[in-house]
This record gives C-alpha cells, structure tokens and sequence, in this order.
C-alpha cells in the first residue's frame, strides 16, 4: 500500500486524458476511446476522479488500478461470456473490439442498498413499492440482503445527471427483443455469482455488479466474525453477540474490544486523510464549490466512502 509520503511527489504527473494525433476522443468520466478503422479500439483508463457525475481532481494511478482490476475480471469470467478485450499493452491502456452497445446498462444487486436516484434503497426509502417492476415488501432495512439477487436495468445516455431505471417492458420497447433480454439476464447472473464465489475466498461479499469496465463493490463477508460484531454493534435490535463460544457483546456493550480506542484510532486516521488531501488540493470543498457547488450531503458521502477503504484495505485491524 503506498504512502502518502510516495504518492506527493507524482502528483503532478497524474494523468488527465491523452490526445492522439489524428484520432477523435471519446472521453467518458475517467476514460478516453479512440475508435482505429480496423475495428479495434483504444481504452485508456485517467486518473480524473468524479463525484456523483462531478470532476473533482486527480488521483496518481487511479487509472492503472482500474484498468488492472477491470483486466483481472475480464480474465476471470471470460469462460461465461466473451469479451471485447485483445490486450493491455500498458497498465493504464486496453486495445479491445469495437462493439455494438446496447442503450441500457444491466446491474445485478444482492442488496437493497445505495444513495443514487437509480438505486433500490433511494427509491424504496422514497416509498416506492414497485422498483424495476419488481414488487418489494414493507418492513426491508438499508444494507439488507435480498432473498435471491435481481437483474435490473438502467438507460445510458450520454450527459445524464443520473442513469435512468427501467422496467423489462420499457426494455423491450427500446428495441432489445425478449429472446435476447433472456440471454442477458442469465449472463448477467452468471457473473455475480462468479463473482461472489470469488468474493468468498477473500472474505468479502459482492453487494452488486455494474458493467464490466466499472469494479465491483464489496463489503466483508458477515460471516466473519469481525463483521458480525460490527454489525451487532450498529444494530438497533441486537443485544448480545455470542461468536464461537465466546461472548464479544452482552447488553450492548462490548466486551472483547475498547469503543474509547476505536474512536480514537478512526479518528486519527480520518484526520490523517484529511491533512494529505487538505494538503493536495488546498482546498477540497472550495474545489467542489467552484466546479458547481457541493451539498453537505455530497460531502458526507466522501467521508463514509473514505472511511469504508479503511475498513476494506485492512480488515484485520479494528479501527
């Protein structure tokens, strides 16, 4: 794991986008494409870093990490479904087939969680029963695993503030005939379940699957039993935790670890991050004003996401 004592000095040669003579770009939020006449394609992962569909700044080998990640899922799935890719000549790069996409995006979710408008949790939270033209019932909780995974799908329109979710029926009106939307969906199961026998072996669980050019989330495997007493600890409705014969919880009150010392070391570690990247960009909540204005939702969102890479890099330490 790099310092960031390592990271300062690349900083200004973090990669922004490319521009190769002759060729048109393509530029999504961190890649660029440029389309070659032979039909392939060149897939090259930047280092931009957004914020619910907002450019905030750079970060050193951000690109290379995703790239690498990506080509790693590829590699791992290609036996259930083919794939565009023909080689990764440089960490940050893809050569792949030039393909025909569909105008929807499919994401499989094995939780009802999320804060995007497209998100399960965000529109059942706003009371919505029916969600993808699925049914849900009453009573389910932020974070809860669903009784089986669901495929559900998204438009994808360029400019977009937000994708746009869509019912089976309102995807075959765009075209995609029912044969077809068989075949993706059972695909699309398929890769999560690869994905969470893979998950399983480093002790995480996979929360849900976008495209393959985006990285999966993850949470730990609440089997763990450091999961499980997390989880105890932040539940309403758990009291006592008794874990392999031992008991780590009893009245809501830990027993096996000190809370005093758990603040105090997230505590720390937030204050670290905040002094590195307070550091980076002089100001990070100026820089979100100036490119369009910031919420403090928006910003809460930073600090549990920053928060939740500590917990994951590092599962073995109680923070």
């Amino acid at each position: 794991m790099l310092t960031p004592a390592e990271i300062r000095p690349v900083i200004p040669l973090a990669l922004e986008s490319v521009d190769l003579p002759g060729l048109e770009a393509e530029r999504g939020q961190v890649r660029d494409n440029y389309g070659l006449s032979d039909g392939r394609r060149v897939v090259i992962a930047t280092d931009r870093f957004n914020i619910f569909n907002r450019f905030v700044g750079l970060i050193p080998y951000k690109g290379q990490v995703l790239n690498q990640l990506t080509t790693w899922w590829f590699e791992h799935t290609a036996d259930i479904v083919p794939n565009h890719v023909i080689d990764v000549p440089e960490p940050n790069i893809t050569i792949a087939l030039t393909a025909n996409p569909l105008p929807v995006a499919v994401v499989v979710r094995g939780f009802i969680t999320g804060v995007t408008p497209a998100s399960l949790w965000a529109q059942y939270a706003a009371g919505q029963r029916t969600i993808y033209g699925m049914e849900f019932p009453d009573g389910l909780r932020k974070n809860q695993e669903l009784v089986n995974p669901i495929v559900t799908a998204i438009s994808k329109e360029f400019g977009r503030a937000h994708d746009h979710p869509l019912t089976t029926e309102q995807v075959i009106g765009m075209g995609i005939s029912p044969a077809l939307w068989e075949r993706i969906q059972d695909t699309a199961l398929k890769l999560f379940l690869r994905g969470r026998q893979l998950c399983i072996l480093a002790d995480l669980i996979l929360v849900d699957i976008n495209p393959l050019h985006n990285s999966p989330r993850f949470r730990h495997d609440r089997q763990g039993a450091y999961a499980q007493l997390v989880y105890a600890a932040k539940a309403t409705d758990v009291t006592d935790v008794l874990i392999n014969g031992t008991w780590v919880m009893h009245d809501r009150q830990l027993l096996t670890l000190n809370e005093e010392e758990l603040v105090s070391e997230a505590q720390e570690y937030a204050r670290r991050i905040d002094t590195f990247l307070i550091h980076r960009e002089q100001s990070i909540l100026s820089k979100l004003l100036a490119i369009g204005g910031a919420m403090e939702q928006e910003s809460f969102e930073i600090q549990t996401k920053v928060l939740s890479l500590i917990h994951i890099s590092e599962p073995t330490r109680p923070y």
